[in-house]
């Protein structure tokens, strides 16, 4: 039985193992966390909805439900001329027929971005986030900021649609608790049109409900440096803030970046449309770490990834002949699609692809919607229940 390497133990990188063991592989996982982090539903830590053991997936109960070698270590170096990984603990791993990478990406940085936290970063964050707003909270007051980056140099890398999220699910968390009034919510962003990739449909709902619920609004400058109490634009001019939940654009890993494969400019690893690292044979990227092309408005989110696993084990398959069926490309399956949560307001379907753009609200059923995603998801990574979505 023929044998294959994931490295990365995230949305994509689980897909990828499950679906080439499906196909017969002989699969090691290694990752540096040992669980799932369930990112789409972190959202709620921050309010308290959910406890962060509510978002990790053990990745131990994962690997005994699908057959698969787990190693929980750290890779540090990657040789793709002979095919030998390097992890921290362990040292050298090797004679893998096939190895994919999906160990994510990393924060770009900005001055000052000590001074931030952000929910799509460390799942220490999350809990952090947590904790800084009940601070203000006891106080029974407080200046926060929301806001996201963009990276001129890739921008498939930006992560938009939580920091939405986030930004209404505490505007509704405080409002049940009865200290909105005295609380001032701010969302910046350094591009004109923040959100535009969903279309201009979208636009115009997220400014009727930032207007709604009384959300200040800076967009179109560009950051100048992260403060402890504040963020500097451009322009000098200043945001003061008691709490900054930012969240920067994305940049390639640097281990990737170390080992000599083929990058775009922002890091990522360049592959063809069949997942294939360009220039080898048996390497395959899936996710965040690999460079996406497509429209203009090509976002990297966790389905794609997924996807972009499953294409990765069909690939591999046909191409030894253990199926037939023909090569397929992950840029058929580019769109957009995510439940934005609001909170039990509910929440907003969003969908874009080269022919549609929309944003439909769904009040309360939203919420109890992406509630039940998260059940599903962590059922399915288990093996407990078949793939629906």
């Amino acid at each position: 039985m023929k044998k294959a390497l994931v490295l990365g133990g995230g949305i994509g990188g689980s897909q990828a193992a499950i679906a080439l063991r499906r196909e017969g592989y002989n699969v090691t996982l290694v990752s540096n966390r040992p669980y799932i982090y369930a990112y789409p539903i972190s959202i709620w830590i921050p309010t308290g909805e959910i406890s962060p053991e509510d978002v990790r997936i053990p990745l131990d109960e994962f690997s005994k439900s699908w057959n698969i070698e787990f190693i929980q270590d750290e890779v540090v170096r990657i040789e793709p001329e002979t095919g030998k990984v390097h992890l921290k603990e362990k040292g050298e791993i090797g004679g893998y027929d096939y190895i994919v990478l999906a160990l994510g990406q990393v924060k770009r940085k900005e001055k000052g971005i000590e001074n931030t936290l952000s929910i799509c970063g460390t799942p220490e964050e999350a809990i952090k986030i947590r904790e800084r707003l009940q601070e203000l909270i006891k106080k029974g007051e407080g200046r926060i900021a929301f806001g996201f980056g963009g990276n001129p140099k890739d921008k498939t890398a930006v992560r938009g649609g939580p920091v939405f999220e986030l930004l209404f699910n505490v505007d509704y968390y405080l409002r049940k608790l009865g200290i909105r009034e005295r609380s001032e919510l701010t969302f910046f962003a350094p591009m004109p049109k923040p959100g535009e990739r969903l279309g201009e449909k979208a636009l115009k709902m997220l400014d009727e409900l930032f207007r709604k619920y009384n959300i200040n609004k800076i967009t179109g400058k560009k950051i100048k440096e992260f403060k402890e109490n504040g963020v500097l634009f451009e322009d000098d001019t200043f945001l003061e803030a008691d709490l900054i939940l930012y969240t920067p654009a994305g940049w390639g890993h640097p281990v990737i970046a170390e080992s000599g494969l083929p990058t775009n400019e922002a890091g990522f690893v360049k592959i063809d449309e069949t997942c294939r690292v360009e220039g080898f044979e048996n390497i395959y990227a899936v996710g965040d770490c690999a460079a996406i092309e497509g429209p203009p408005w090509t976002a990297k989110q966790g389905h794609l990834a997924e996807v972009m696993g499953e294409i990765v084990a069909h690939n591999i398959a046909v191409r030894e002949g253990r199926k037939k069926g023909e090569l397929k490309s992950y840029k058929e399956h580019i769109n957009i699609l995510c439940l934005m949560d609001m909170g039990w307001r509910g929440g907003g379907l969003a969908y874009r692809s080269d022919k549609r753009a929309m944003l439909i609200p769904i009040p309360v059923l939203g919420h109890i919607m992406k509630k039940l995603w998260g059940v599903y998801f962590k059922l399915y990574k288990l093996g407990r229940i078949p793939k629906i979505i």
